[in-house]
């Protein structure tokens, strides 16, 4: 879908507000500055059934290469919370031959009195839930990034994560579980979601 001075011109403008916005200025005031002198963008949604490769990614992947060699000046990926310019998107996400899920996943963390929660976003360009986790304490945190980048990698090329799967990785203690939940209309997620929890 394309929107512009002449259709619905107030889609543009509703990139140049809120948190992710202002970040955008503070981490890469050019990027921001490109955006904001632009008046039209393409907005690409869509869903797939459950196919068997990844070959709908790769599509929409060489479709945005190719906007950027058309001249679009950035990208927002709101699945992962990502402004790309086109020099990362060409680096990280088009010329790689290893589909670079971790360059499309993005794991945030959230600190609260019992520990920090750690949790992923954009594992559903991938067609499978993200990922969980409360209670981290500091001695626990590398080894949980550690378990999440592996699931993300999982899951990205095509595995899945059984509800009630034992988790068995150095670092981290035996007993920790998965379980399936959440809805795609969960605004920390945009999606489905497996917690992990931690034994009793």
């Amino acid at each position: 879908m394309t929107y512009g001075p002449d259709q619905h011109p107030e889609v543009p403008a509703s990139f140049l507000e809120g948190y992710l916005w202002d970040q955008l200025q503070d981490d890469d005031p050019h990027l921001a500055a490109l955006v904001e002198d632009q008046n039209e963008c393409i907005v690409i949604r869509g869903s797939v059934s459950d196919p068997p490769n990844l070959n709908y990614f790769r599509d929409v992947v060489g479709l945005i290469q190719w906007l950027f060699d058309s001249g679009s000046v950035a990208l927002y990926d709101p699945q992962s919370f990502t402004w790309w310019s086109p020099e990362q998107w060409r680096e990280r996400a088009f010329e790689t031959d290893a589909g670079a899920p971790r360059q499309h996943v993005l794991i945030l963390s959230s600190k609260s009195r019992c520990g920090d929660w750690l949790h992923t976003r954009g594992l559903r360009k991938y067609g499978r839930p993200d990922l969980s986790i409360h209670r981290v304490q500091p001695k626990h945190r590398d080894s949980v990034v550690n378990l999440l980048n592996r699931f993300i990698e999982f899951q990205a090329y095509g595995g899945i994560i059984k509800d009630g799967e034992e988790i068995r990785i150095a670092g981290l203690p035996s007993g920790m579980t998965c379980r399936h939940g959440g809805d795609f209309d969960d605004p920390d997620f945009n999606n489905l979601h497996v917690e992990i929890v931690w034994p009793d």
